[in-house]
């Protein structure tokens, strides 16, 4: 299978994608990856790495600009035509190439999406969905930052598609329960717009719970929760900030004290398990569901191991047909 990969999208582009698309070459023997960007800069990268090995595996394909941060995200693909988000989706609307991994710019990435490869029939919008640890496992948020201002129509979109991914991706021996992020738990809970996704949901052909609240996400009340993007992205953030600033704040009183070292030395693997647990690193991207293809987005300052993860995900949606499985859910509904 064919993965294209956005290598001058990041922050630490093209340094770490070429690095985690060299471990994933190497971990994964049945996928290829084809370099999309400025080439010259590309194969200095290979050269750090032992990537002759994995030539009949790689091709290349030229792409002259990149997408800022500062860039708008329906400009870019206006305005930066040769950027090397776009001419990595032009290559999957080609059929050149079954996904794509990119760690640039979201909107760019969603806009890109949207206007190439088009929706799936039947899905008006592409909802952003990431994996979030919890009690006993973890729970997909959707939309991540996709949509700020979906309809109630498309929040029914987005819970159609976080069930197919997670009962296809995550355990496919779950029936996933999907939970509506809210202020309260009670039907009648919330903003007009929360109150009519409650109504739509509950119509909807999901294994419905509810409202959930933000304090209880993480007993993994449902495995499933939806909202908008523009509050999805700002509990991403916040779960994120929260999650350094513990271990910063142990840090420091760990060090406090040489009894409280001791302890801490003994603890030493229970520190290092809740660490893996809650390590982006580990979950590698995040799929753009809804879309007539595969978009991975893995996060701007992405290490090579998640970039070589991102190809993981990429790989299991290319494997499981998930778009296949979306389209098939909702053509049932209609």
């Amino acid at each position: 299978m064919k993965i294209a990969l956005d290598a001058m999208g990041g922050d630490f582009a093209p340094a770490n994608p070429v690095a985690g698309a060299i471990a994933a070459l190497r971990d994964f023997p049945d996928i290829e990856i084809i370099f999309v960007g400025d080439l010259e800069k590309i194969r200095q990268e290979l050269t750090k790495h032992d990537a002759s090995l994995f030539g009949e595996r790689m091709e290349f394909h030229a792409a002259t600009q990149v997408v800022e941060m500062t860039d708008s995200g329906l400009d870019s693909v206006r305005k930066k035509k040769d950027s090397s988000i776009s001419r990595a989706i032009d290559l999957v609307k080609r059929g050149e190439a079954e996904a794509v991994v990119s760690a640039g710019h979201t909107g760019a990435l969603v806009a890109a999406a949207t206007i190439k490869l088009r929706t799936l029939p039947g899905i008006e919008r592409a909802g952003l969905a990431v994996l979030i640890p919890a009690e006993g496992g973890v729970f997909l948020l959707i939309d991540g930052g996709a949509n700020l201002d979906p309809t109630p129509e498309h929040i029914v979109g987005f819970a159609i598609m976080g069930s197919i991914y997670y009962r296809e991706i995550v355990d496919k021996s779950a029936t996933p329960r999907v939970g509506l992020l809210n202020i309260g738990t009670e039907p009648g809970k919330g903003t007009e717009f929360a109150q009519r996704c409650h109504v739509l949901l509950s119509e909807a052909p999901i294994q419905f719970a509810g409202n959930v609240e933000g304090h209880g996400l993480f007993k993994k009340p449902v495995e499933v929760v939806v909202c908008d993007g523009f509050v999805g992205n700002i509990l991403l953030k916040t779960i994120e900030g929260l999650a350094k600033s513990i271990f910063s704040w142990l840090k420091i009183e760990l060090k406090s004290s040489p009894i409280r070292l001791l302890g801490a030395l003994l603890a030493k693997d229970a520190f290092t398990a809740i660490r893996n647990r809650t390590n982006t690193d580990e979950y590698g991207g995040t799929p753009l569901l809804g879309v007539n293809g595969i978009c991975i987005k893995a996060h701007g300052n992405s290490s090579p191991r998640a970039l070589r993860n991102a190809f993981r995900v990429a790989r299991s949606a290319i494997q499981q047909g998930v778009n296949a499985h979306i389209v098939a859910a909702i053509q049932k509904t209609s």
